[in-house]
């Protein structure tokens, strides 16, 4: 039976590969644009990837791949972001970076192929992300409120996902402001259904309350660990993690909280692009 939530055993998952999203003349034309730190080296970049997807198929999912598309950009390897999975059907996103207008639609091409269910779509004005959407469990959702994923984007959000389920608003900081690649994510990640990872001074109060309150329990990543995307760590299954190498600190409390934890060298695929291994991943089916 699938789950919704963000931690059970990961079963089925979209990939978009180093050597197919980095491809032809697009490190050349396109790192600037979309505000990557650096051009990726592309061998090194499909190494790393490499790496990355064995880990992630470790924990027996099976792996869809977004194939090559021309009109898609470097940030279409962060696959995450262009569509969200819920009861009803996959709900396609309408992506608040202007860059990645045309990923959605390319998810869809993937999602028909593959014989997936499609619930609906963001309209215009709406936008919405995949790295602003959170489960807790089937009934429950947090969709971050920001630069990427506005109001109007909720409100179809939770009309296409239905009465029974609720859906939490957490509005987003400012922090670096709107060219950033800042999502939900990029402060939470729930690795069990009673523990978190989380950077807790760009939590909101209410937030960070209802959390509590719904027994969960903390990870803190330093503030010296949050650049290196500490808290965006992806569970392969519950308190099994995988996260970017150079966060020591947050590795070694995710430990004593009893969890299993795997690292990856991303200096090519996340760092510079700014995506984590949530990012680089869009789970399909979550198992208990």
């Amino acid at each position: 039976m699938t789950n919704f939530n963000e931690y059970g055993r990961l079963s089925r998952v979209l990939l978009r590969p180093a050597h197919v999203a980095f491809a032809g003349d697009r490190i050349e034309k396109q790192w600037r644009p979309l505000n990557f730190a650096a051009p990726p080296a592309f061998g090194r970049a499909t190494g790393q990837y490499a790496a990355f997807e064995k880990l992630v198929t470790s924990a027996g999912a099976q792996v869809d791949v977004l194939a090559d598309e021309n009109e898609l950009t470097l940030d279409a390897i962060y696959v995450r972001d262009a569509s969200v999975v819920t009861p009803r059907g996959i709900i396609l996103c309408r992506m608040g970076k202007p860059q990645r207008a045309q990923e959605p639609a390319a998810h869809r091409r993937a999602f028909d192929a593959l014989g997936l269910q499609i619930a609906g779509r963001i309209e215009p004005p709406g936008q919405l992300e995949g790295g602003d959407v959170v489960w807790f469990d089937d009934h429950t959702v947090a969709v971050g409120r920001g630069y990427r994923t506005n109001d109007a984007g909720i409100a179809q959000f939770r009309a296409l996902v239905g009465e029974r389920v609720e859906v939490i608003v957490v509005p987003l900081p400012h922090h670096h402001g709107p060219d950033d690649v800042f999502h939900l994510m990029s402060m939470l990640s729930p690795v069990d259904q009673d523990l978190a990872v989380v950077y807790s001074p760009l939590l909101p109060v209410p937030f960070r309350q209802w959390l509590v309150d719904r027994g969960m329990r903390f990870v803190e990543v330093p503030h010296q660990e949050f650049d290196a995307m500490a808290a965006n760590v992806l569970a392969l299954g519950p308190r099994r993690c995988l996260m970017l190498d150079g966060a020591p600190v947050t590795r070694t409390r995710l430990e004593a909280a009893g969890a299993e934890v795997w690292t990856y060298e991303g200096s090519e695929i996340s760092v510079k692009g700014g995506g984590g291994p949530t990012c680089l991943t869009r789970p399909l089916a979550r198992e208990s």
